[in-house]
C-alpha cells in the first residue's frame, strides 16, 4: 500500500549552522533528486530547500526504510555526517506529512508567520522535481493541494498582512516614514540572520539600491550575492551614509559602528530623512543621534511593540488558516484512501461485467428475433442494473477511513467474488494506480 513520507529539518529543529550545511544549491538539485529516486522504491520525490528548511517529500511502501534512505542521501550529497544531523531530523507520514506541507505553503511553519515568499519556493521545488524525474499522481495531488491551501489562506484570511518579525517590522516602519520604498537606497551593516532577513525584505520591495557592509568582506560579498546587493568595504560605511535613505545595523560587535558625528554630517548633506534602525545588542548606533534633525533612529524595543501588536491581531487569522489546512488535509486523505481501493473496485466491476456479458451471450439466441433497438435496450438495462448494484459497495469501500479495515474489506470482497490477484487486474498497475490508455 502506497504511503506519503516526509523527512527534513527546519529552523524549528536545527541551528542555522547546520541548516546552511544541508542547504542545496539549485545546481545540485537534479542530481540529488535522481539519487533519491534510484535509492528508494517510490519513483518520485520533491526536495524543498530554503534558508530555513531542507525537506524531502516522497511516496513509498515502507516509510521507516524510505526515511532512513532519504537521510543517507541528503547527508551524503552535502558531505555532512549523518550522526551530526540525525538529532535534528523529523519524519511525517501520510496525513501528518500532508498537513506539514500545507502549513508550510500557508506560511504557518515559517520563521516569519505568514511570509508570502515560501509559497513560491514550494512551487519552484515541485517544478524542478517534475522536470528532473517526473512526479507521480500522489505527489502531483499533494503539491497542487498545497498550492491551493496557500492561495486560500492568502485570499480568505489576513495572515499575510502586517509585520510579525523584527526585520519585517523595520520594513513597516520605513514605509510609514517614506510612504513607498521602490526608490530608496538601503545600507545593511552586518551579515547575520537578522541582517540577511532585513536585506531580503527590502530587496523584495525593489528598492533602488542595496549595499552590504561587514567587517568580514567575504561574508559581505556572499550576502550581497544572495540578496542581489553590492558589497562595500567596511571603511566606507560612514562615507556612504549621506547616499543612503535607510540604514539597518545588525552586527554582533560591541563597539559603536556609526558615530553621532558621522550621522550628523550625513544628515546635513541630505534633503530627505535618514532612517536608522539599530537591531544590534549592544547597540551599533550612537544613541545621542536620535535628537538630530531629519534623523529617525529606532531600536529593538521600538520594533518589538510593532511585532507584538501584529501577532495579537493575527491570532484569529492563524486559527482560520489552520482550519483551512485541516479541511484540505481531510480532502487529500479521502482521495488517498479512495486510491487504495481502486484495484478492488476495478476488479469487482470487471467481474460483474464478465457475468453480464456471459449471460447476454448465453441468451443471445432468444434475443435474435428482437429488433436492433430492443437488443440495444436490453444491453443498456443490464448495464444499468450492474451499475446500481455496484454503487453502494463502491461508495462504502471508499468511505472507510482506516487502512486496516479497508484492507480487510478488500480482501473479503476478493475472496467472496473470487477476484483476480490485485497485481493482475487489467488496467491497474502494481501501485494501485489506474493506468490511462493512450
Amino acid at each position: 500500500m502506497m504511503h506519503l513520507v516526509l523527512l527534513g529539518l527546519s529552523h524549528h529543529t536545527a541551528p542555522l549552522a547546520l541548516r546552511e550545511r544541508l542547504a542545496f544549491p539549485r545546481s545540485r538539485l537534479h542530481a540529488t533528486l535522481a539519487t533519491l529516486v534510484s535509492r528508494t522504491e517510490a519513483g518520485d520525490a520533491v526536495l524543498l530547500s530554503t534558508c530555513n528548511r531542507s525537506e524531502v517529500y516522497a511516496t513509498c511502501a515502507e516509510p521507516d526504510r524510505a526515511a532512513a534512505t532519504i537521510a543517507e542521501v541528503l547527508c551524503s550529497a552535502q558531505g555532512v555526517p549523518l550522526a551530526a544531523v540525525r538529532p535534528y531530523l523529523y519524519t511525517r507520514v501520510d496525513a501528518d506529512a500532508a498537513r506539514h506541507l500545507f502549513r508550510v505553503a500557508a506560511g504557518l511553519d515559517s520563521l516569519v508567520v505568514g511570509e508570502p515568499e515560501i509559497l513560491g519556493q514550494v512551487k519552484e521545488a515541485y517544478r524542478i522535481a517534475s522536470e528532473a524525474q517526473g512526479t507521480g499522481a500522489v505527489i502531483n495531488r499533494l503539491f497542487h493541494g498545497a498550492f491551493g491551501v496557500g492561495k486560500r489562506v492568502r485570499s480568505e484570511t489576513a495572515l499575510g498582512e502586517g509585520a510579525v518579525s523584527l526585520s519585517y517590522a523595520a520594513l513597516t516602519l520605513a514605509k510609514k516614514i517614506f510612504g513607498g520604498l521602490f526608490d530608496l537606497r538601503v545600507l545593511v551593516i552586518g551579515s547575520g540572520e537578522m541582517a540577511r532577513l532585513a536585506a531580503q525584505h527590502f530587496q523584495g520591495q525593489k528598492v533602488a539600491g542595496l549595499r552590504i557592509a561587514t567587517r568580514n568582506e567575504d561574508r559581505a560579498a556572499a550576502l550581497a550575492a544572495e540578496v542581489g546587493g553590492v558589497a562595500i568595504p567596511w571603511s566606507m560605511r560612514e562615507r556612504v551614509l549621506a547616499e543612503s535613505d535607510v540604514v539597518i545595523c545588525a552586527t554582533g560587535g560591541t563597539d559603536i559602528v556609526l558615530t553621532r558625528e558621522a550621522i550628523a554630517a550625513a544628515a546635513a548633506r541630505r534633503a530627505q530623512p535618514l532612517f536608522l534602525l539599530d537591531m544590534a545588542v549592544p547597540r551599533d548606533v550612537d544613541v545621542s543621534s536620535s535628537d538630530l534633525e531629519q534623523v529617525f533612529l529606532y531600536n529593538l524595543d521600538d520594533l518589538r511593540s510593532i511585532v507584538q501588536e501584529n501577532l495579537d491581531r493575527r491570532a484569529g487569522e492563524i486559527a482560520a488558516a489552520e482550519a483551512i489546512v485541516q479541511d484540505e488535509v481531510e480532502a487529500f486523505m479521502a482521495w488517498m484512501r479512495a486510491r487504495h481501493v481502486v484495484p478492488t473496485v476495478v476488479a469487482l466491476r470487471q467481474r460483474f461485467e464478465q457475468i453480464r456479458q456471459s449471460e447476454l451471450d448465453r441468451l443471445s439466441s432468444r434475443f435474435s428475433g428482437l429488433p436492433s433497438d430492443a437488443r440495444t435496450r436490453v444491453d443498456e438495462v443490464t448495464r444499468l442494473i450492474v451499475e446500481k448494484l455496484l454503487l453502494t459497495p463502491t461508495a462504502q469501500l471508499k468511505a472507510i477511513d482506516d487502512r486496516e479495515t479497508m484492507r480487510a474489506y478488500s480482501a473479503a470482497l476478493r475472496r467472496l467474488f473470487d477476484l483476480d490477484d490485485e497485481d493482475e487486474v487489467q488496467g491497474v498497475d502494481t501501485a494501485g494506480q489506474v493506468r490511462t490508455e493512450t
